[in-house]
């Protein structure tokens, strides 16, 4: 099966335009794949001895040539999210047989694109969790000496809550929206960095488990990155993005609106006004309901979720109905589009600029 899901990986990111994996001085033949790879072995940054598989270090010649056109397209979101909320993958419960197969299909993505595993492997597993479950983290060293200390996070959960009550004999909670399309943010955000080598600072690429059960891998992977004595900067988090605002003078809201300048910030860079103010979600206190809050309350950095639901635009939350069919793909790659210079802007900024206020 393993060997199935690498190939169909292969298939979406080289139908979609992907990036390959460089043979350059490659040593090593994958006896599953037949693709030639380099295989070297150093330390990682949490101390352990990590495997960089085709990992080279030389940045795209110019970056200017993924901005002057769009980097990310509805066919290629569609082909990333169709896969993560399809039913063969059983609402990617965690622990279950559907969210493994979720999980090689990461490793797939992170491999093709150059990130390397933080820890020994992709995996990071959960020690508060009765099943065997995994944080997949995937990460970017930063090009700038000064700055490469420093580390940003870009998250998203990756799990969903599995077999429900059949509707309609239908059971299976896909999950689309909550969050295979915060999962694909974070996939087409590996694959623009792992392609430029464009960021200054560190960047960890990931996807959380167990966030439905009770943010269980955000927890986690906070008390055991601050154990690390990690220089976190910043937390960018992406939860339920796959439908757009209706009749909103912004893009997306950001949770913790008034904790920092985050929106400010954003807005800056993008020259537009993409981050706002969603009331319902102070109301709600989704600050703390996703997977930011763990960093926040373990770093006390800035750790912000955005989305794109409000309540009223989508109504299949937690429910069979949430599948691909009903996200809007267009907005999607819109989104990924419009947030990557800023991302790129907010990485490489001389000096930590986003702060609580």
């Amino acid at each position: 099966m393993k060997y199935i899901l690498q190939l169909f990986v292969c298939s979406i990111l080289m139908a979609c335009g992907a990036t390959k994996l460089r043979n350059t001085d490659a040593t090593t033949a994958n006896s599953k794949t037949g693709k030639v790879i380099r295989e070297d072995i150093t330390d990682s940054p949490s101390g352990e001895k990590s495997r960089q598989i085709g990992m080279s270090e030389k940045r795209v010649d110019s970056e200017s040539s993924f901005a002057k056109t769009a980097f990310s397209d509805g066919t290629r979101v569609k082909g990333i999210l169709s896969f993560l909320a399809s039913d063969e993958l059983q609402g990617r419960d965690s622990g279950s047989e559907g969210i493994e197969k979720a999980a090689q299909f990461i490793e797939g993505i992170f491999q093709q694109n150059q990130l390397r595993p933080f820890f020994e492997t992709y995996r990071d597993t959960l020690s508060n969790f009765n099943k065997p479950a995994y944080n997949m983290v995937g990460w970017i060293a930063g090009n700038d000496a000064d700055l490469k200390d420093e580390f940003v996070i870009i998250g998203a959960h990756y799990d969903h809550i599995g077999l429900i009550a059949p509707e309609g004999g239908d059971a299976i909670a896909n999950g689309a929206n909550d969050n295979a399309s915060g999962s694909t943010m974070v996939l087409e955000m590996a694959r623009y960095f792992g392609t430029t080598k464009s960021n200054k600072r560190s960047i960890l690429f990931i996807l959380f488990s167990a966030e439905e059960k009770g943010l269980l891998g955000s927890k986690h992977l906070a008390k055991k990155l601050k154990a690390l004595n990690l220089d976190l900067y910043l937390v960018l988090n992406y939860e339920m993005i796959g439908v757009p605002l209706v009749d909103r003078e912004y893009v997306t809201y950001a949770s913790g609106y008034g904790k920092s300048n985050l929106a400010q910030v954003c807005n800056g860079y993008a020259g537009e006004n993409l981050v706002g103010f969603l009331p319902t979600a102070k109301q709600f206190n989704l600050f703390q309901r996703s997977d930011n809050f763990p960093f926040h309350t373990a770093f006390n950095v800035p750790a912000h979720t955005f989305s794109t639901f409000d309540f009223t635009n989508f109504d299949q939350y937690h429910k069979v109905g949430d599948e691909a069919h009903l996200m809007d793909f267009e907005h999607m790659a819109r989104l990924v589009n419009q947030f990557i210079p800023v991302v790129r802007k907010v990485v490489n900024a001389p000096q930590k600029e986003i702060r609580y206020y």
